[in-house]
């Protein structure tokens, strides 16, 4: 039978909470100094799941930073002098009423985490505390099916991928710990979260009150049918899409497994999301999608209503054999586990029931067009399914961008356009020669793309500096290679759109 954990008190007592804030703040609970108290290399190793460093570093240590590092970082049981001594405001009864220790005899026990989380956006460096389940390594054992995640990896993406903009209502669908609601409340005048899991939500209203944000509401629901008959400007979501056999033996955990078959869960969120979306709002989610038969782009692009931009990116491509052992790990059960043969024959069972060649990873974007952008009739949607493996940075600007780069051009191509000012040039020569045989554009931010380019479209690119138009450089190229200026027009205009959407030329601000 799957272990289920004791539920969280569904509405947080605001004065513990208050308290509890008080105390954390009062020892400085935040990353660097944590990070200075057990030393780098300490907690570099805890990050890989490698704690003996880190208690190595503060063994003997009865300070209460060191104490609530013990107990709320690594979730183990400190003893209820010292606990009472690092929360004087809150004390141990306190801790126990929020759901988020027990005593046992001399002893406080924790049932949860609670860890900085630090976090950069277009107003600024901050950190807020993110409570959560007790993960594998406090509990020394597989994680329960209705855990609770804190801050991973996948919450740590998404958060990379919101389009910055300020918005008046925002929707984070699947909120969990309540991680992607805090950091889209810093630019939202009101955030519905939501979630299928009470214990969840239990957790995400506490971190908003321990972290003052007031502008969250919590509804609790599957999907969609929470905001029945509601729209958003911005729509997140890093939803439970992990694609789980549904079979005896195989445990479905509510922070990653939707409860459908195969990738369903991601083709409802994409078919619904179209009648959520406010004109020029914006829907964003991290997914799986299968190839069977034909490509997962393919059948993502399918369900995509025809109304709406979509942007997709495939980060990667996974066997089902890999991705069945990835989930597996994830869950903490390993190959030394009598259960993992088990669950992967279940795995690859299912995968071979439904013909599944493939699973994808990814980004999705969907956007309803803005009203002041074309007609409904003659405006051209954009459609990106792309793949790209090179790493990333700011891509949540770079998708803003891009969104913007697509309206401008759908009204023709800018009269002067300017370098990017993360673009670099590479020229490659073969020995003894004298002219390039390779000319590279390379982005330092964003995307990363590398593209190679003629002499032609280098010149242009390395003209485009405010100074002339369009085509008052294409004219002096024509004149430079003594070709005809239509038919270079020709060749460039299409190449020169594609450096605006991708980002290398953006057109001059006056």
């Amino acid at each position: 039978m799957t272990a289920v954990s004791d539920a969280l008190p569904p509405i947080p007592d605001p004065a513990l909470i208050s308290a509890l804030a008080a105390d954390l703040d009062a020892v400085d609970f935040r990353s660097e100094p944590l990070r200075m108290l057990w030393g780098e290399e300490a907690d570099d190793a805890l990050g890989r799941g490698v704690r003996e460093p880190l208690l190595r570093a503060v063994d003997g240590d009865e300070s209460a930073l060191a104490t609530l590092g013990r107990l709320l970082i690594l979730g183990m049981p400190q003893p209820a002098a010292l606990v009472s001594y690092a929360l004087p405001r809150l004390g141990v009864d306190g801790l126990v009423a929020l759901g988020l220790a027990r005593v046992s005899a001399a002893d406080v026990v924790p049932a949860a985490l609670i860890r900085p989380q630090s976090f950069v956006d277009a107003d600024g460096i901050g950190e807020w505390w993110i409570a959560s389940d007790l993960d594998e390594l406090a509990l020394g054992s597989a994680l329960p099916a209705d855990h609770v995640l804190g801050v991973g990896g996948a919450s740590r993406t998404l958060a990379e991928l919101v389009v910055p903009a300020p918005v008046s209502r925002a929707l984070d669908l699947g909120t969990g710990c309540g991680i992607q609601a805090l950091l889209v409340a810093r630019q939202a005048g009101e955030v519905v979260a939501t979630d299928v899991s009470e214990r969840a939500l239990a957790f995400a209203a506490l971190n908003a009150r321990l972290n003052g944000v007031g502008n969250i509401t919590f509804r609790q629901g599957s999907m969609f049918e929470p905001v029945a008959g509601e729209a958003f400007d911005l729509i997140v979501s890093n939803p439970p899409f992990v694609i789980t056999p549904r079979v005896d033996g195989v445990t479905a955990y509510e922070y990653r497994d939707g409860g459908l078959i195969g990738d369903a869960l991601v083709e409802q969120f994409v078919r619904s999301a179209a009648s959520h979306l406010l004109p020029g709002g914006v829907a964003q989610l991290l997914g799986n999608w299968e190839s069977s038969g034909e490509t997962g782009l393919d059948r993502l692009e399918s369900w995509i209503a025809p109304e709406l931009d979509a942007w997709v990116i495939e980060r990667e491509e996974l066997t089902p054999l890999g991705y069945a052992e990835l989930w597996i790990r994830d869950g903490g059960t390993t190959p030394r586990d009598e259960a993992f043969g088990r669950m992967l024959e279940a795995w690859l069972d299912d995968f071979t029931a439904r013909g599944v060649t493939a699973i994808g990873f990814g980004y999705v974007l969907l956007r309803r067009g803005p009203t002041s952008t074309g007609s409904a009739t003659d405006r051209v949607p954009m459609r990106r399914f792309e793949k790209l493996s090179q790493p990333l940075s700011g891509t949540g600007r770079a998708l803003r961008d891009g969104l913007a780069a697509h309206d401008l051009l759908a009204e023709g191509l800018p009269q002067t356009l300017v370098t990017a000012s993360d673009v670099t040039e590479a020229r490659h020569y073969m020995p003894g020669d004298d002219d390039p045989s390779v000319i590279e554009l390379r982005q330092g931010g964003g995307f990363g793309r590398t593209i190679s380019v003629d002499s032609a479209l280098a010149g242009f690119v390395g003209a485009c500096d405010g100074e002339l138009t369009v085509s008052q450089i294409v004219a002096a190229l024509a004149d430079l290679f003594e070709v005809p200026l239509a038919d270079l027009w020709a060749e460039l205009e299409p190449r020169i759109r594609d450096l605006v959407r991708d980002g290398f030329l953006v057109p001059e601000v006056q």
